[in-house]
């Protein structure tokens, strides 16, 4: 797919919450770590004003600055790239359509495109703040993740299928499925990798993996991850 152009080879993306902060010391790091990306997003307490601030930090950098539109307020101009996010697993249709309309209406005229993906998100933790809020139905077997697989693949066509355990370390079996049902879309994993051997698992079953929180936590183990993913070569 055309669309896939900026994030089709990526493998390893950092990803920045902009109502969590971060010291020049350590984004520094993170932006000259080799990653391939970073992604700007959060479930909760994302501002225009911090949104435009932690961009213009990472622009000092080369390194590509996606950003995803999870609210009105966080549609800043100036990314490389946007990601819209679409909750596949809940009955909530306002978190698939209805917050996404609400955005066209007002911004559909200056939405560039040619720079913008949706995200077909499956939220897997059900104690993550992201399934509370979303009311996600985070329970999935094999069968049911491949029905998944194919709406967001075969059907809806998305570019992106993102498998969000966000805070714990997911089923690395229903990762390696997605990927290996995915016709089209580029499956995307995020959720508790705080060292480089889940990273590396991580990498054997995602085609991007995701770091977030431990960012926060553990510099250190977060810049070990981006090596880490950079050793595997997916589908060994």
């Amino acid at each position: 797919m055309e669309l896939q152009a900026i994030y089709g080879n990526w493998r390893h993306v950092f990803k920045l919450d902009p109502d969590r902060e971060i010291s020049d010391e350590q984004l520094d790091a993170i932006c000259m770590s080799g990653t391939d990306a970073v992604i700007v997003g959060g479930s909760t307490g994302v501002t225009f004003d911090n949104t435009v601030d932690l961009m213009s930090r990472i622009r000092r950098y080369e390194v590509p600055c996606a950003l995803e539109v999870s609210s009105e307020e966080a549609a800043v101009p100036g990314f490389d790239h946007y990601f819209v996010p679409l909750v596949l697993n809940t009955d909530r249709t306002e978190w698939m359509t209805g917050r996404q309309i609400d955005g066209l209406r007002k911004f559909g005229a200056f939405i560039p495109w040619e720079d913008t993906s949706a995200e077909g998100y499956l939220i897997l933790n059900a104690e993550a703040e992201a399934a509370k809020l979303t009311g996600a139905r985070s329970a999935m077997d094999a069968e049911t993740l491949t029905a998944h697989v194919y709406m967001a693949d075969r059907l809806m066509r998305l570019p992106i299928i993102y498998m969000e355990y966000s805070g714990k370390f997911g089923d690395m079996e229903l990762v390696r499925r997605a990927a290996r049902l995915a016709s089209g879309a580029r499956v995307f994993y995020g959720g508790g990798i705080d060292n480089a051997d889940k990273a590396r698992q991580a990498a054997e079953a995602a085609h991007t993996v995701i770091v977030g929180n431990i960012i926060y936590e553990d510099l250190e183990a977060a810049l070990s991850t981006v090596a880490a993913v950079a050793e595997v070569a997916f589908g060994r």
